[in-house]
This record gives C-alpha cells, structure tokens and sequence, in this order.
C-alpha cells in the first residue's frame, strides 16, 4: 500500500474514524485481487474410490481428532462417544471400537446449563500415545470434561476406567479450538478452564502443575490451533532446555483499532519451568510470547488469523520449520497463505529480542511502548541454562523477584517472527486452507523438496512446494462425495499415506498416485517429486520403488522441462461424415495449465475461422464439405520456464460418405470419440456447441424457407390470373369448353392454392422442428 494511504490510515486510526478504516480495507483489497500471483492447480481429480480407502459406518461422527501410530499399525479415530481403532495399511478395515458415553446425570445437568442435547454428549477431543499399549484420551463428557487411560491389548481396545476430571485439559466445547501435547508424564494443554469459555489457560499438569496468568496481556481471547515440542537441549552447548511453543490467534493488546484487531502468536515456555517462589507461583515464568508474521512486503497486506501449523522435523532440531496456514480479518477477499518459520529466526527473538510493555499515558488509554529501560539479569523469560547455573540460579524457583515481576508485566517480545524469505510461500485465492502436513521429499537431482498437503473448507486435498520462490501445486483432489471441510490431517512418511477426517467419515490416500500420468510430458511438467518418467516401462512410476534403476528414470522438478520425452505414435481414429452435417472431434488438454491447438492436414487451425468453434473440449466443424476431409491433429501445449511442450492427445482421420437415412440419425454421443486427460474437467458449458450449431442450420433453414415461399406465391398467383381470364371470357373458346375450362381451372387453382398453402405450413413446421436438432456426431472408428 502506497505511502499516503498507509499515513491516512494511521490518522484514521487516531480519530476512529471507521468508515474511512472501511474504505482503506477495500481498497486494500482491491490491489491485492490484482497485485497477489495466485496458484491455479495443474490437475484436478475429481472424486473417485479407485485409490481412496474410506471409512464411513454407524456409530462414526463427528470426528475431531485422528492419531497414527506406525509401531502397532492402527490410526485411532476419535469421534462422538467412541474411539476406534483402524487398520493403518487399510483404513476400511475395523480393528476395534470403545465406547464412552455421558451418563445421563450428567446429560440432564448439562441440558439443565441451556446446553442442547446435541451437545451433551461426549466428544473425543484429545488422543495421546503414551506407549504401544496405552493412549490418553480426553473427552468433552457433557460439559464436564474428563480424561481416562486406554488399555490397547492385541485387536481390542478399553477404557482403564480411572477417569478424572479435566478442567483446562480438554475444552468444555466440542467446537472450541484447542491444542494439547504428552510428553514423559506430562500434559500441556492450552483451552478454556471454565464453562463460559472466558478463562484462557496454558496448562501442565500431571507433574508440577504450572499455568498462565488469567490476564488478558498474557493471553486475550486466544483461538489456539498448535502445540509443538521442540528438544533444544539435544546437544546444546548452553546447556539450554527443551521448550513447547504455542500457536493461536487473539485480539491484540499492543494496537489502537477501530475494532477488535486480531494477530497471530507464537508462544514460548520451557519445559523445566517450576514457577516462582513467591511471585509467579505455580504460574510460567518462561511464558512469552510474539507475533507472527504472514504478510506481502510490497502491499502491506498481512495474513492476520493462523488456521494450523505443521512441525516438519529434522534429524537436527535447529533445522526444523514450522509450516502454516493463514486467512486474512477483513474484506473478504478468499485468499490462504501458507508461510514457514526456521527455528533460527524464532530463537533470535525470544533470547535476542525487545521487549514490550504497557505505560500509562494521560488522558489516554494505556499504550504499549517498547522497553528502553536496563533489562534484568538473568535474561527475564529464558530457560535455565549454563550462564543461569553459574551464577547461582539452578531452577525457576531460585530467580530473583525483579525478574519474575519484569516477565509477568513484559509477556510480549517487540519484533514479530517473520517468514522465511519475509513472504508467503503459497497464495492460493477462492480456497480456504483448514490444515497442513508437510514431507520432505528427495528427488532425482539429489534434491530436498518439501512437499505440502493442505485441506480445505470444501473438502478437496491440494498437494504443492514451493521451488526456489516459485509457488506450484501439482495438483487439487476431491476427498469425499459431497463437499466437507478437512477437519483433520495425518500424515505416515513411513507409509507414503495421507489420512484425512471429515465429521463423518476417514479417507486414506497415498501421497503420490504416478500412473495417473499417461504420457512423459505430462509426468514430467507435473514435476511431482515423488515421481519420475520410466523409458523402459514407458510409463510414470513412484520413484521411492526404483532402487537400482536410476538411469532410465526421468524428472524435472525444478524446471519442468520435458525435452527428454520422445514423441509418442497415436493411433489415428477414422471418422465417416455426410456432407452437410456437422462434425464433432473430442479433444482435452492434459492439464489446467495447458490449452488446445489443432491441425488440419499440418496447418494449424485458427478461431477465427467461422467454419470451426473451437473449445477445450474439443472442436465442431460446421456444414462440412468434401474439402474438409482430412487429418486434424490435437496438441496439448503447456509452457513451463519459459518453454513450451507439444503433446498429441489425440489424431483424428476424417472421410466422405454417401448421404443414407442410417447417417442422419447418428446420435450426439459415440464412445470412439472420446479422448482426452484423466481429471480434467471442461470449462465450456455443454450448450456452447449446440447453441453454434443451431445458428448456422437457422441461418441456411431461413433462406431455403424464404425461396420456397416465394415459389409458391408466384404460382398461386399464376393460376389466379389464369382463373380469371376464363371467368371473365378473355379467352376465345367455345362456350362449353370455357365453362368446363373454366371448372377445371377454378377447381386446379383452388387446389394448387391449397397445396401452396399446405407445402409452406409443412416447411414451417419442418424447419420449426430441425432447429431444436443439436450438432451430429459422425461415426469415428
């Protein structure tokens, strides 16, 4: 946003004038619907249950969490008063179920609170793996929320039982954002610790309970979305401590706003944190927190609400990132961004960074400045470590009061924690982004890729990376029949699967579906890092599978370049057509990046020809004649650097044929002419051709019509004069012969009038009739 707009915008603010903020926003809006580079997928799969296993059966609903666990093969399914237990290999395959329902005190009680019956249930919010044989599940349990041990012994699963109220560890809420963590014995949490949902709370308990402050600088109306453990003191030469971070969004304390402003956090507490001895007890003396940022640079446009994040894991913690998905809080603009996070950059803030505090400022409300004053020692709000030992301090506990006071009244770190590259590392408009996974992936070039799943609202799974700045998804794939939003996501590297939960129902697919691609081209501008082009196979396969066989393989991640690909020989389809029909040749571009060029008899065919409509389905020849037998030619054409890649899609041969009764009646569909890429749907309604169609036929319809009328209106006007001629006796004839003449002339042009008249009627209607006849199809063999 350009300069003056951004001063206008910060007067706007200090006058509260909103309908100018309003103006702002739009106008925002406005350059970024034309500035934002948006990603159109490549490939659009629509639903098919060819390589989708679901589970969908009784009893299944509302499912809100999954939990894959590899050792043991089961993904665990948590829904509306049961947990099941599936096959990971083969998700349709039930291995076990246990129920657990409210009792009905407690469903009365919470009916009696005005909540709905619906409501009232128990819902399966949390699933921890403890062990190989025991999770921790915790259930929203009619608004009283509760967590138990479950006991996993061979092909059956059940409750331990031991039930204990949950309060600030499982929402009361079924639908209340939420994010927990089980780590060695201890529980983090972060949800709502009352009924209302008004006490935001960041908890540990099991061992050493410790929570957040109730205060809205500490947290203020948050939306929790991720908890994350990061062991930082894996070899680490400070001797630092692991730490948990924390995402959500919440309305910012720090900006003036003429309503509520939300942003984006990240939060930071150490794992070894006891509290203080006598401030901050039983309460985070590590809690801090910053925001986070997602915005485009050259707009001034930020991505203000996180929708999920992603911890892709390294062999080394410090090579970790943070993946997330971000919406916008105003305009209504239907844009996801997804930005990443090195764990350098989050280091530097929370141990390098400013802090932020409230000051008092007269006749005006507290504002938040940053701290100039002298920061105490040790460093208010870090971890115990080396430096924190030698002089004395071994636990949180031992801090001195100056500190803990410092962090309780600073929680918020004054710079914000940018993305990687300061910008998003994928726009995509018209899709709204629920969840994310991400794989590393390595290619053929010895590359790492990191390739994202992502969810979204309507029920479709895109899969892209991000190469070197350029943002690409490789392709969209519809999940369920009926549209559904991604209410959760799964990813096993191990398995090369993708297990995704809507509320009624699980899907797993593979990460990779390679034989999708029919020919080299298109397997190789898909550059799909999961595979690669077999020359010897000729065909495009997983390249996880191809161990040993590297040299006959390609791919082109990187640039898409498909000039290896040698062209392929199509078999040429031969169509009959009758002069003067109309002809229909099927043809579809490989992707959604592609478009369609045709040849005739090696000359390329252009839409302003008015013989031709040409389409993305294909193309329709109009009235044709014996000049236009011949060879047509289809080309997928797709460009990708820079370059452009030719594919024949499809060869079509076409031949004269004697006019029969048998080829006027072809019907509009032969199953020989179809053609084209598997997924790929046309974008040019049905009606387009037809509607050509039928103006061409109107057109030559009208003049046929035209001359015959005129035919018939002379010789209805011949036989009229000659009727009168011999009525009136201007022909010299005896007078019986003229009154018999006369008769049979009076009688002939009476008939032959009414001929005229019956044969204009009849053309009418044939004509009536034939322009509802849509375009003909000949028969290609």
């Amino acid at each position: 946003m350009k300069t003056g707009k951004n001063l206008l915008l910060v007067e706007s603010l200090k006058m509260g004038s909103t309908a100018v903020v309003v103006y702002l926003v739009l106008q925002l809006v406005q350059e970024t619907k034309a500035s934002v580079v948006n990603c159109i997928p490549r490939k659009t799969i629509k639903y098919q249950t060819g390589s989708i296993n679901t589970f969908m059966k009784e009893g299944l609903s509302s499912v809100s969490t999954l939990l894959v666990n590899e050792e043991t093969n089961t993904l665990f399914v948590g829904g509306r008063d049961a947990v099941f237990a599936l096959d990971l290999n083969n998700i349709s395959r039930e291995i076990a179920r246990e129920y657990w329902f409210a009792t009905e005190e407690r469903q009365l009680e919470c009916i009696r609170r005005g909540k709905d019956k619906i409501r009232c249930q128990n819902y399966i919010l949390c699933l921890h793996k403890i062990n190989d044989s025991n999770l921790y599940v915790c259930g929203t349990n009619a608004y009283h929320p509760t967590c138990d041990h479950m006991v996993i012994h061979g092909r059956s699963i059940r409750l331990q039982g031991r039930a204990e109220e949950s309060r600030g560890r499982c929402p009361f809420e079924p639908a209340l954002k939420h994010a927990s963590v089980f780590v060695d014995g201890e529980f983090y949490s972060a949800t709502s610790n009352n009924f209302l949902g008004t006490e935001p709370i960041i908890l540990r308990s099991m061992r050493n309970p410790v929570r957040t402050e109730f205060k809205t600088s500490w947290l203020n109306e948050p939306s929790f979305v991720n908890m994350e453990i990061v062991h930082e003191s894996e070899s680490n030469p400070n001797g630092d401590d692991d730490k948990i971070y924390v995402f959500f969004t919440e309305t910012a304390v720090e900006f003036e706003f003429y309503d509520k402003l939300l942003v984006s956090r990240i939060a930071r507490i150490c794992r070894g944190d006891l509290g203080g001895k006598r401030i901050l007890q039983r309460r985070w003396t590590s809690f801090l927190k910053s925001r986070l940022s997602c915005s485009i640079p050259e707009l001034n446009f930020h991505f203000n609400i996180v929708q999920d994040v992603f911890l892709l894991r390294r062999r080394k913690w410090q090579d970790s990132i943070f993946y997330g998905i971000f919406s916008q809080q105003w305009g209504r603009l239907d844009i996801s961004a997804v930005c990443a996070y090195s764990m350098k950059n989050i280091q530097e803030v929370f141990s390098k960074g400013s802090y932020k505090g409230p000051v008092a400022v007269e006749h005006s409300p507290v504002k938040w400045m940053v701290y100039r004053g002298e920061v105490p020692v040790p460093r208010p709000g870090a971890c115990i470590d080396n430096f924190a030992r030698s002089i004395g301090y071994n636990t949180s506990s031992d801090l001195p009061d100056k500190v803990l006071q410092f962090v309780r009244d600073h929680p918020l770190m004054d710079n914000s924690v940018n993305p990687i590259g300061n910008r998003p590392v994928l726009l995509k408009r018209g899709s709204n982004y629920t969840r994310i996974v991400v794989d590393r992936v390595t290619g053929l070039d010895k590359q790492t890729y990191d390739v994202m799943f992502l969810g979204t609202d309507d029920g479709y799974l895109h899969k892209a990376f991000n190469c070197d700045g350029e943002m690409f998804i490789v392709e969209e794939l519809q999940l369920f029949l009926s549209p559904e939003p991604v209410q959760s996501l799964q990813l096993s590297s191990e398995k090369g699967m993708l297990y995704v939960g809507s509320l009624s129902q699980v899907v797993q697919l593979p990460v990779s579906v390679c034989h999708r691609y029919k020919y080299c081209s298109d397997c190789i501008l898909a550059r799909d890092p999961y595979c690669a082009w077999s020359q010897a196979a000729n065909k495009c396969v997983l390249l996880a599978n191809q161990t040993g066989h590297m040299k006959n393989l390609s791919q082109s991640v990187k640039y898409g370049d498909a000039s290896s690909c040698l062209s392929v020989e199509n078999s040429v389809r031969k169509c009959l057509f009758t002069l003067g029909n109309n002809v229909h040749l099927k043809c579809v571009p490989l992707s959604n990046l592609a478009s369609i060029v045709w040849k005739f008899n090696g000359r390329r065919l252009q839409a302003e020809d008015a013989k031709y409509q040409l389409y993305d389905g294909g193309i329709a020849i109009f009235n044709v004649t014996m000049d236009t037998a011949g060879f047509y030619d289809c080309f997928s054409v797709e460009k990708s650097k820079g370059k452009e890649f030719l594919t024949t899609v499809a060869r079509y041969a076409l031949y004269a044929q004697e006019k029969t009764e048998e080829a006027n009646v072809i019907t509009s569909e032969n199953k020989h002419n179809k053609a084209g890429a598997e997924g790929f749907q046309s974008s040019v309604p049905p009606s387009l051709l037809n509607e050509a169609a039928n103006q061409k036929f109107l057109d030559s319809q009208s003049e046929k019509l035209v001359l015959k009328l005129l035919v018939a209106g002379f010789a209805l006007l011949f036989f009229s004069l000659l009727f009168w001629n011999f009525y009136k006796g201007h022909l010299s004839l005896p007078w019986k012969s003229r009154e018999t003449s006369s008769k049979t002339a009076g009688t002939a042009g009476l008939g032959s009038s009414a001929l005229a008249t019956e044969g204009s009627g009849t053309a009418r209607k044939s004509s009536s009739t034939q322009t509802n006849v849509s375009v003909v199809n000949e028969r290609c063999l």
